[in-house]
């Protein structure tokens, strides 16, 4: 009995000790709220990551950078988005309100990404393997030996190269078929104009004879 009544102050005490501390604590809550802007254009940036440094927990901004968080005075609040700097900012203890409004501004942060390089098959045996039993279209095996013909017309001759002397290409024959069907379709209900009284077709004739064309084709 003497040691109940010897040990019940003591209680008493630390009771109120707690209720003080937690009166304190409870007094020490302020509503944190603000948005996250770039440094920049001062736009909002969205779904930022905003967390309190000493127990982790946070929140989120939303699609206009708003955010809203319950903190305590002198809590350290970090703000960390992709392609953002991380940025801090401790909560006043000297406020006398319970709320707080900041706008905190981001500056962009440059991502140096490591080289990645992609290979569509495994190996260099697989590739080789399969490249061998790869079946090709006849077609496309035709239109490529012409195109690697004109290739090789032009390495021989250069870009001189002649079609009235060495052939068309399909690309020219195409081009000349379709040209010839304008001129058609121009002059459509008319005469079409005759070269034998045309001064510039006689001088490039005498030219071409000239230079021995007539005789090189026949």
């Amino acid at each position: 009995m003497h040691l109940m009544k010897a040990t019940l102050p003591i209680i008493v005490f630390l009771l109120l000790s707690l209720s003080a501390v937690q009166a304190q604590r409870v007094n020490d809550l302020v509503q944190f709220s603000g948005v996250v802007v770039t440094a920049d254009s001062l736009r909002p940036v969205p779904f930022a990551n905003i967390a309190v440094t000493k127990t982790g927990r946070g929140t989120t901004s939303d699609y206009w950078g708003f955010f809203s968080i319950v903190v305590h005075k002198n809590d350290l609040i970090s703000f960390s988005a992709v392609g953002y700097k991380t940025g801090l900012f401790r909560i006043p203890d000297t406020l006398t309100e319970n709320r707080y409004s900041l706008i905190q501004v981001m500056s962009s942060d440059t991502l140096m990404l490591t080289e990645t390089v992609i290979y569509p098959w495994p190996s260099k045996e697989e590739f080789r393997r399969a490249f061998l039993t790869l079946q090709i279209p006849d077609d496309d095996i035709e239109i490529a030996k012409r195109n690697l013909a004109y290739m090789e017309m032009r390495e021989i001759y250069g870009r001189n190269y002649d079609p009235e002397r060495y052939g068309y290409t399909p690309g020219q024959s195409y081009r000349s078929h379709m040209s010839a069907q304008a001129d058609k379709l121009y002059y459509n209900g008319q005469t079409m104009p005759n070269n034998l009284l045309n001064p510039i077709a006689w001088a490039k004739f005498i030219k071409a004879w000239k230079r021995g064309d007539f005789k090189k084709k026949y």
